[in-house]
């Protein structure tokens, strides 16, 4: 069986990129799932927020992708009938010393195009979030919330409308090009491809390495554990409420979310796993740890991290200081009030050097696109991006 594209990976930027080439161009196109469902990995396990674009450096592809893809996920959640609300979020200064972060954080936003932003004063933070303590926030009203599993399915459908096949249960084993032809071997068996593109997220350089290229980054596995709030305290939280992210890291640190489908998250915390599907505690593979620590890229990390890492670490096991990172958002959330939720794996880029990729990484040759790392707001994102990547894999057609 020859096909004219075969996508690896069916998360939502594989299934996103799918949609985008057969809207674009039919073709003969595949996409294949390690997994029995789609969505099976970090789509599926995120919080479900629509992000606005705050965060990111203004120019970058996050920020690029985040708000034209932002409000082409809304227009395809209102099309789609799928559940979604923009209810917007606050991020909440706690100190003096988180006041010019916050100050960046609203200039970032302004240069990103983000219009209706208010700056809050202590006494109006409690219009918004009645319970939440600060000395200033910033109101963002862009912000959502969906399941971008039901998001992700209806991709599928729609790949599958344009004459598309998605083939679950194939877990890639093997890789070769000659002839202007690509080969890939499989648990369901074997077919050739004109055009590969690689969206297989945690095993995204794995899959690079198999098609005989040097992605020069290696995804570290971060999980980020959730509890959730005791329904009689769900009257807590209105909408999301986040703390002024530390620059340094590329995470935002522990918030409370509002579920489209009801509860409300706190967390995630962000922990070294010690196996790339490491949802838990006691999810330790050898292989994924022995690699890890042979990469020198992760000494030079650890060297720059290990004082917010060990931290990390001391929360994912201690409720209670858990507990206490969320009061500093809501001083009356006690330990009774959370129970442990869920988690996810963030697939993390780490180059040679030890830096965290912050951007979007896409690498391109002849024949192949490897999307090699794609954090937050991919899910937001995702049309953005897909329709980005078609551009790149059609011109090859």
């Amino acid at each position: 069986m020859t096909y004219d594209i075969t996508i690896i990976g069916g998360g939502i930027v594989g299934t996103a990129t799918g949609m985008a080439i057969l809207k674009k161009k039919p073709c003969k196109l595949l996409i294949l799932e390690a997994e029995d469902v789609l969505a099976a990995h970090q789509t599926g396990h995120n919080s479900g927020v629509i992000h606005s674009g705050l965060y990111y450096k203004p120019g970058s592809l996050k920020a690029q992708n985040c708000t034209a893809g932002r409000e082409l996920l809304y227009q395809f959640c209102e099309e789609q009938a799928i559940p979604h609300q923009r209810c917007g979020k606050i991020v909440v200064a706690t100190s003096k010393e988180e006041i010019p972060a916050l100050n960046e954080l609203e200039r970032k936003g302004t240069l990103n195009g983000l219009t209706g932003m208010k700056r809050l004063k202590k006494e109006e933070i409690k219009e918004y979030e009645p319970y939440t303590d600060g000395i200033g926030a910033l109101y963002i009203p862009q912000t959502g919330i969906v399941n971008y599993t039901k998001v992700t399915e209806a991709y599928g459908k729609i790949i599958q409308q344009f004459g598309g096949e998605i083939r679950t249960s194939n877990k890639v084993k093997g890789i070769r090009s000659r002839n202007n032809q690509i080969t890939i071997e499989t648990t369901g068996g074997t077919h050739s491809t004109k055009l590969l593109v690689n969206c297989a997220g945690l095993y995204s350089d794995r899959i690079a390495r198999m098609c005989g290229i040097d992605p020069e980054v290696m995804i570290v596995p971060f999980r980020g554990e959730y509890y959730e709030l005791v329904k009689e305290k769900e009257y807590l939280v209105k909408n999301l409420i986040y703390p002024v992210p530390d620059p340094r890291f590329p995470f935002l640190g522990v918030h409370f979310t509002r579920m489209i489908q009801g509860g409300i998250e706190a967390g995630p915390n962000a922990v070294l796993a010690f196996r790339r599907e490491g949802y838990s505690k006691t999810d330790v593979s050898l292989y994924d740890t022995g690699e890890l620590l042979l990469y020198k890229g992760f000494w030079k990390m650890a060297g720059m991290y290990y004082k917010m890492g060990w931290e990390e670490m001391k929360r994912s096991f201690s409720k209670e200081l858990f507990v206490r990172a969320l009061q500093k958002l809501i001083p009356e959330i006690n330990e009774e009030d959370v129970t442990r939720g869920g988690a996810g794996v963030r697939a993390q880029a780490l180059d040679k050097k030890g830096k965290l990729l912050d951007d979007f990484c896409i690498q391109e040759t002849a024949r192949m696109v490897h999307v090699l790392n794609a954090p937050s707001p991919a899910a937001t994102a995702s049309i953005s991006i897909g329709r980005s990547i078609a551009d790149v894999v059609i011109k090859h057609l």
